[in-house]
């Protein structure tokens, strides 16, 4: 084997370790007996399922509404996802299909602004809600979320570019409005790019900490994000176990999401890249 290849595959194997080694220790450790971050094995001597029932169960010297966080994330996710799709979608369309004044600057201004992280503009999005009064609310999370993607835009206009106009000709000459065209013609030849977009909007706010941290307030309001920070925070970091247990199930929706659509979202990946 070539030194150059032999390098490669080191490297991979190296990046492989680094990238499982943190998931696979939080996942032994939701099943070590104990409370600590520390522990002399790897693997654990003991074995217990008392962590993941301490998440669901009512005690009177601590009060852990884990369920609450749960559904919370999995309606700011699930609504972010609809939202976030559809408005990402339609502004795709528009973009890939008509031609109006100001179009070019538009896009450059997105493709700039979507260059810099979110958190830059948390200041001026906690401002914002504030005199909506719309702090301390999950509806409020959904609304960042989904208009915060722009790259998923920009994925999708370059698929829709891709689609023959043709059809669309065909359509209007048979009496198709646009909107009848979009949702009849464009929306079933774009399922991959449609699956990578929902995937990656659904997958960003149910694994967000910085927005939901800074707008939430209440703990009945609180995401999983939110609420398992609190939990190591509040109890000075002597429930690790406890936390490890909390991000496995975190962790078990979205891989079962990624590994069913895995596919769809690799051809909306490799349609969007080489036919933009």
């Amino acid at each position: 084997m070539k030194p150059r290849l032999l390098f490669s595959y080191l490297l991979l194997v190296l990046i492989g370790i680094a990238a499982l080694y943190p998931a696979l220790w939080t996942l032994l450790s939701s099943f070590r007996v104990g409370n600590s971050l520390f522990s002399d094995h790897f693997i654990p001597t003991q074995w217990t399922l008392n962590h993941y029932r301490d998440l669901f169960r009512v005690r009177a010297d601590r009060a852990i509404p884990y369920t609450t966080w749960y559904l919370n994330t999995l309606k700011v996710a699930t609504a972010s996802m609809i939202l976030g799709t559809l408005i990402q979608l339609l502004t795709a369309y528009a973009f890939s299909r008509f031609r109006f004044k100001g179009r070019k600057p538009m896009l450059m201004l997105v493709l700039i602004l979507g260059m810099f992280p979110g958190f830059l503009s948390i200041m001026a999005t906690f401002i914002i809600l504030n005199t909506l009064d719309l702090l301390d609310s999950i509806w409020a999370l959904v609304l960042v979320y989904a208009s915060g993607a722009a790259l998923g835009m920009f994925v999708a206009k370059g698929f829709f570019d891709t689609i023959p106009r043709s059809l669309e000709e065909a359509a209007r000459i048979d009496g198709a409005g646009h909107m009848k065209i979009f949702v009849s013609i464009i929306l079933p030849l774009s399922r991959p790019i449609i699956t990578y977009i929902s995937l990656t909007t659904f997958a960003g706010a149910w694994v967000d900490f910085i927005f939901a941290r800074a707008i939430l307030r209440t703990p009945e309001h609180w995401t999983l994000a939110v609420g398992l920070w609190n939990l190591v925070d509040s109890y000075n970091s002597t429930e690790f176990t406890l936390f490890a247990a909390g991000c496995v199930l975190v962790a078990i929706p979205i891989t079962l999401l990624f590994m069913y659509t895995q596919r769809f979202l690799v051809d909306g990946l490799t349609a969007g890249a080489s036919k933009g």
